[in-house]
């Protein structure tokens, strides 16, 4: 207690608000909301009508309580809403290096990423991760192969305009996976009558010689609408001044969107087209004994922009038809949505076309619900939501079983505005079924162990076939819900209470893994008797804004039933079980108790001079377990970033919105981690600094192009993030140092170029 306590009492002393470092833009809020009401929809064609103004890059929290977000019953203003919720900007988004979207919002108050290599991301929101972050895209779910820690979001970084992020238990409206929260990219706002414009981005970054371009073209001609864009973005291992140059962590990607649609008085149609291509390397970390040099197969250049043996190749098609209508003051939605995931693993230097794990994932999701009109303050909402899926496995290995799942939701929400209180809840029922298929293979090796479909261990000696998996039928149900208020105590002065429960399945991998995952160098097993993981959170909320000051304060206490977590297996001498000549682990569950929060300040002076602090923290323990399991897997570290930002007064005629940006990005020490079996390890503290610029270029009046330049990690700091996977691969024998270190100094540049026509 001791400890929660020291820690919240640095959270209110060294903090600083999202809110006043973000760019606003009122036309980034989620296009479907804008129909809502015909005022909203008004502001939402004026703003659209110049999708490429730009804002100044800061702003008032008070302006930025005036952006509107996703609230339980249609759109809402942020100050509004009771439930913590972060927003990025379109000009945040563009000022911000990174190698995937995940990387571009990591810097976020509450948000962190688990990480193998520069390019694979996996959202982290207040200590959980994994499957319980919801990413929804284009309006449905983004369903990829998300069971795998490794596997990152197949989501083109051009393609978001914005970003929401929900944090805390958002089942109700998502339903199942959405226990840590919910990350909703929205797209560019469609432009209003008339408009077709274009712009040309591209980038380059040193470390990893990262280059991207993107392409975009949309129009709105009598009410059709479009919006075409092309991106993709090549980048060779990334360097370090431990490790050198990474072999293994270079990638490739391409991806291409189409909308097409009418908008028309009394809603829209509009139907988008995605198509997704990712080539990442697979960094295996193995070393030459006597150097301790990374090792790089013959033949091979670690600054290639080719493919290096083993890598990933994943494709996703999407699909999405979007329809609104007015129904006299009400609304009435309903999404249809098709996703196509493969992912493939290569590592066979003989037989360099033919893939180990192959995994095809069929997807169609659904929703639909109607937005009541306003009576007397109170707005209502009710709906169903849910998708089929079906998994097969196409390859030669075997990690996961086929499947079939079918699940739906029905919810009903409320909110009622009462002077300058705001209250909002729900109700929400869930109902997941998972049905397995069983697969019998050949056993050759009379020397090799495989593990059964629920943990225990055959010998291959003795049957000359066997059930690598068994089949199964599971089906989950759950219910949940949640109630909040926000309320204005002073004109500049907020309080917000949440209390919400979250809902979350175990997913085919926790249930019935039985083989080699090449990602995370692990042998992993399933348990089929798993129970759902169930959560209660409450959520306490401050906001303060003055000319001088803005500051905010969000700290939470999350109690969940069933955690399920992957435990790493050893031998009666404490020795890892080794499987196929891999570590092995087995996923459980047990009950946990997660506090934190974060905190911020930024005091502005001067019109255009700012002092940042945000920080971070969170406390994640497992209940009634040995100390050597005490704290929950994959916790971040407290994080404490500091920055000092000018704005600088130009002419506007050449140079517009001129900023510099120093910052100081402190990781504290992670002495808090999951220490059963040495599945985990303390990682040191470390702090990186930065620096950004940026500014518009104008000629007659009108912005020629945005330049962008930034230098991260400028002293070349060797670390490790305590959430890197790389952290735990081999040992360099001459060192002494485990595992890879992370990117060192990264210079980068970006232009933007607007086209009218």
């Amino acid at each position: 207690m001791r400890t929660i306590l020291k820690a919240i009492l640095l959270m209110s002393l060294c903090s600083s608000a999202t809110a006043p470092a973000m760019s606003i833009n009122r036309a980034n809020y989620d296009k479907k909301e804008a129909n809502i009401h015909e005022e909203e929809a008004n502001i939402h064609e004026e703003e659209a009508s110049d999708s490429t103004r730009h804002q100044p890059l800061t702003e008032s929290s008070v302006k930025l309580n005036e952006v509107v977000v996703t609230g339980l019953t249609g759109s809402q203003k942020l100050k509004q809403s009771p439930a913590p919720i972060s927003f990025v900007s379109a000009r945040q988004l563009e000022m911000q290096p990174s190698t995937n979207i995940i990387d571009a919002i990591a810097h976020q108050p509450g948000v962190s990423q688990i990480t193998t290599g520069s390019g694979i991301s996996k959202p982290v929101i207040r200590g959980l991760g994994y499957n319980r972050v919801v990413v929804v895209n284009d309006g449905v779910r983004q369903e990829g192969q998300q069971w795998g820690d490794e596997h990152g979001i197949e989501i083109d970084p051009a393609s978001v305009h914005s970003v929401e992020i929900l944090k805390g238990p958002a089942s109700l409206m998502y339903g199942s996976d959405a226990m840590a929260g919910v990350l909703i990219f929205h797209s560019a706002p469609t432009l209003a009558k008339g408009d077709m414009r274009a712009n040309f981005s591209t980038g380059y970054q040193t470390n990893n010689g990262l280059f991207d371009y993107s392409l975009n073209f949309a129009g709105n001609q009598g009410g059709f609408v479009w919006n075409t864009r092309y991106s993709g973005k090549m980048a060779h291992a990334y360097k370090n001044k431990y490790d050198g140059y990474v072999f293994g962590s270079s990638l490739r990607e391409q991806a291409f969107s189409q909308l097409l649609g009418w908008n028309y008085r009394q809603g829209h149609s509009h139907l988008t087209l995605d198509y997704y291509h990712l080539t990442p390397g697979i960094v295996e970390g193995e070393r030459d004994e006597k150097t301790g040099e990374l090792e790089i197969p013959e033949g091979y250049d670690a600054k290639s922009y080719g493919k290096p043996m083993p890598y990933q190749q994943i494709h996703h098609y999407k699909a999405v038809l979007d329809n609104s209508w007015f129904l006299g003051d009400g609304n009435l939605k309903f999404l249809l949505g098709y996703q196509q995931n493969r992912r493939q693993e290569f590592e066979e230097e003989e037989n360099p076309k033919e893939c180990g794990l192959d995994f095809m994932l069929h997807t169609v999701n659904y929703d639909l619900h109607y937005l009541s009109p306003e009576m007397n303050g109170w707005k209502f909402s009710t709906g169903i939501n849910g998708m089929w899926q079906q998994s097969i496995n196409k390859g030669s290995e075997f990690l996961i079983p086929a499947y079939h799942l079918f699940d739906y939701g029905v919810f009903a929400t409320v909110s009622k505005e009462i002077g300058k209180l705001n209250l909002s809840g729900g109700i929400r029922y869930d109902h997941r079924h998972l049905h397995s298929e069983a697969l019998r293979e050949e056993d050759d090796d009379t020397d090799s162990h495989r593990s059964d479909w629920n943990g225990s261990e055959s010998n291959g000696s003795e049957l000359n076939d066997s059930f690598r998996f068994q089949a199964f039928k599971r089906s989950f149900v759950g219910v949940t819900g949640s109630i909040g208020l926000a309320y204005e105590i002073l004109p500049d002065f907020n309080i917000k209470l949440n209390l919400a429960r979250g809902f979350r399945a175990p997913n085919i991998s926790e249930l019935s893994s039985n083989g080699v995952h090449e990602g995370t160098q692990r042998y992993e097993l399933g348990n089929t008797r798993l129970k759902p993981e169930n959560s209660w959170q409450f959520d306490l909320g401050l906001d303060y804004s003055s000319p001088i000051i803005s500051a905010s304060l969000s700290l939470f206490a999350n109690r969940i039933n069933h955690y399920i977590y992957s435990e790493k297996l050893a031998d009666e001498n404490n020795q890892p079980v080794l499987i196929d000549d891999t570590p092995a682990y087995q996923f459980t569950s047990g009950d946990a108790r997660i506090l934190g929060g974060e905190a911020s300040i930024d005091i502005h002076p001067v019109e255009h001079l700012h002092f940042g602090n945000t920080f971070s923290y969170v406390n994640s323990v497992q209940l009634h377990q040995p100390s050597e399991s005490k704290y929950l897997p994959f916790t971040p570290a407290p994080r404490w970033v500091s920055d000092v930002r000018y704005e600088f007064v130009c002419d506007g005629k050449t140079f517009d919105h001129l900023f510099v940006k120093l910052q100081m990005d402190c990781n504290l020490r992670q002495n808090h981690y999951f220490a059963a079996n040495d599945t985990e390890t303390a990682t040191p503290s470390y702090t990186l600094l930065n620096m950004y610029a940026g500014t518009d270029v104008k000629l007659h009046g009108k912005r020629l192009l945005s330049l962008y330049l930034s230098g991260e990690n400028l002293t070349n700091r060797a670390y490790q993030n305590h959430l890197s996977r790389l952290k735990y691969l081999d040992v360099n024998q001459v060192t002494g140092r485990r595992g890879v270190y992370n990117m060192g100094r990264n210079f980068s540049i970006k232009v933007v170029v607007p086209i009218e026509l």
